[in-house]
């Protein structure tokens, strides 16, 4: 970590450890303006770039380095919703547990098994396609669910579950495209 004095060096107004959405002083929260945060990236990267501080020595310039990947790893996160969602979760105490919780509603695990049923089925590109758009509207309603669910409910749990649910539409959407790459798409 960066010794105080030397994080004095490079001085954005925030500490190096504070949260993603402090960083980018956007509301901790899912919805998001994509073009707020691509604004606010390039800010902080003007202000932390380590070339600003070439003529300040080698202290300056690692710590101008550790700023850089800092906000680097925050626009990735805060970028994507899924990946948003997670960290979202994470500081309001309710972590995903992806790896070791796989249990969800039994009609999601029954559309699970129709998709991929239809996936092995399909042997045109327009089958998979349609596959693919079907799978396309659930993950925008998911993300709509989500939506609600953090920002206006503030429901960790329930948005634990629903992240869950996004992550498994997700790989069967990149299922789907390989598909349709395969078939010519």
């Amino acid at each position: 970590m960066i010794s105080e004095a030397a994080g004095r060096l490079v001085d954005i107004g925030v500490p190096i450890d504070a949260s993603d959405f402090e960083l980018f002083q956007v509301a901790s929260q899912f919805v998001q303006d994509r073009a707020v945060l691509d604004t606010r990236w390039k800010q902080l990267q003007t202000q932390v770039h380590p070339d600003r501080f070439v003529s300040d020595g080698a202290v300056a310039q690692r710590v101008a380095m550790q700023w850089t990947l800092r906000v680097n790893e925050a626009y990735q996160r805060l970028k994507l919703p899924l990946a948003r969602a997670v960290y979202l979760c994470e500081l309001n105490g309710q972590p995903i547990g992806a790896e070791s919780n796989t249990a969800m509603p039994v009609d999601f695990l029954l559309q699970q098994m129709a998709w991929r049923e239809a996936l092995d089925e399909a042997r045109s590109l327009g089958a998979v396609e349609a596959l693919g758009d079907a799978v396309a509207a659930r993950q925008r309603s998911l993300l709509d669910e989500l939506s609600i669910v953090m920002d206006e409910r503030r429901d960790w749990p329930a948005a634990a579950l629903q992240i869950r649910a996004l992550m498994f539409v997700t790989r069967f959407a990149e299922d789907v495209e390989r598909r349709a790459e395969a078939l010519g798409g």
